[in-house]
């Protein structure tokens, strides 16, 4: 079943990293919206549907296969799986901050500007950048 496992898991990183990255896009887009405006309102109907539609379902999901990829695998032991493991919970806390972010767009009480998400755009493509590296090299 490992096979399968990993192959589940894969793709369900493919979602829940494409939200990641498109998540704080559409906050960029979402701080130059009028709040009340029918731009602003159109934005938090799109970040509301990815963050529960694909984004949270995807988190789980690869949590769920990679954990049982790991226990089949009998990865528990590598050194690389541990680094991987600290990346993909850092990786999870941004998630979370990504959610909180989309509730206060949704209560119009966002008061950071976009260049701050532009930057936070970035976490999640450098921890994805070592998580990588770490399950295809394996480097310890």
């Amino acid at each position: 079943m490992f096979e399968w496992y990993v192959a589940l898991h894969v793709l369900a990183v493919i979602s829940w990293m494409a939200g990641l990255l498109y998540l704080p896009r559409l906050f960029v887009y979402h701080c130059d919206a009028p709040a009340g405006s029918a731009t602003s309102e159109t934005f938090k109907v799109m970040e509301r549907r990815l963050l529960w539609a694909i984004m949270h379902p995807a988190m789980i999901a690869s949590w769920l296969f990679g954990l049982l990829a790991a226990w089949e695998g009998n990865l528990w032991s590598d050194g690389w799986f541990h680094w991987k493991m600290t990346l993909v919970l850092l990786l999870t806390v941004a998630h979370y901050f990504q959610a909180r972010w989309r509730r206060e767009f949704a209560e119009d009480r966002n008061t950071r500007p976009g260049p701050f998400y532009r930057v936070m755009n970035e976490a999640p493509t450098l921890l994805m950048i070592g998580i990588v590296i770490l399950v295809v090299v394996k480097p310890f």
